[in-house]
């Protein structure tokens, strides 16, 4: 992340300073969110059109700069959408950077080489809680354009922010990811209660004298369907049960207060 000549820059190379914002002050009705996921920038037009005029190979990949802490990071472009003389970077990419909103960022065009290699450390424990937090990594990269070593990258994964140190890249400190076949690396942990992370327990086997078998038809034919219900054996009556079975309630007569046939 402190290297400072990383990367091949272009002969005929793309160089200037911008007042960065987050994209969270990207002006519009659109909500701009998705930017935040990934690690490309957006730029304003007339970088487009310097960018169309010099002999450059796509795709195109910048490398950022902040001189006043000489922190700086690599990039790709999503749009030429900002107004000039601004650009607009994920909040995590200006963290790493040390630059706050209105900030000056040197953007430079430059050359990476593609990955062979990645690894990464979760900086949270919850990330490893995730069922198959290799397969989550792996597709939110997709909206990545390169990374570099040092970098915090910030990934969305179920309405929740993951952070994720880049503890190692290869061929090179900063290396293109776009269309690349590389082996993503991102270690393992242990909980404190010993349990595994995303392992579900295995059921226990079943014991043969617990599986119980049905009584087979022996009359079955073909074509008839015959319904068989439980018959329960009816219970011996007692004395008693008889008793109990005569027996109503309220059956005696009540008694009035006033004799009938007296008028008041």
């Amino acid at each position: 992340m402190f290297e400072p000549h990383v990367g091949r820059v272009f002969q005929n190379r793309f160089s200037t300073q911008y007042r960065c914002y987050s994209v969270s002050m990207l002006a519009g009705p659109n909500d701009r969110s998705d930017v935040e996921k990934g690690g490309k920038i957006i730029m304003p037009p007339s970088a487009l059109d310097q960018l169309s005029r010099l002999n450059i190979t796509y795709p195109m990949l910048f490398k950022l700069t902040n001189k006043n802490s000489d922190r700086m990071t690599h990039c790709g472009v999503l749009e030429f959408v900002a107004d000039e003389g601004i650009c607009y970077l994920p909040h995590w990419m200006m963290q790493n950077l040390l630059l706050e909103e209105g900030g000056l960022v040197q953007v430079e065009s430059v050359n990476l080489m593609v990955a062979t290699y990645s690894k990464f450390q979760p900086q949270s424990p919850d990330f490893l809680d995730i069922t198959n937090p290799k397969a989550v990594l792996e597709n939110a990269l997709r909206n990545f354009a390169c990374l570099t070593t040092g970098d915090v990258i910030a990934i969305n994964y179920n309405e929740k922010i993951y952070e994720l140190r880049v503890m190692e890249t290869k061929p090179d400190k900063a290396v293109s990811i776009i269309e690349c076949d590389m082996n993503a690396f991102t270690g393992s942990g242990n909980r404190l209660d010993g349990k595994k992370k995303g392992i579900e327990p295995s059921p226990a086997a079943l014991d043969p004298s617990d599986i119980k078998r049905g009584i087979p038809n022996y009359d079955f034919k073909m074509g008839r369907i015959t319904f068989i219900r439980n018959s329960r054996q009816q219970p011996r009556k007692t004395e008693t049960d008889d008793t109990i079975s005569n027996f109503i309630a309220f059956s005696g007569e009540g008694q009035s207060l006033r004799k009938k046939g007296r008028k008041p």
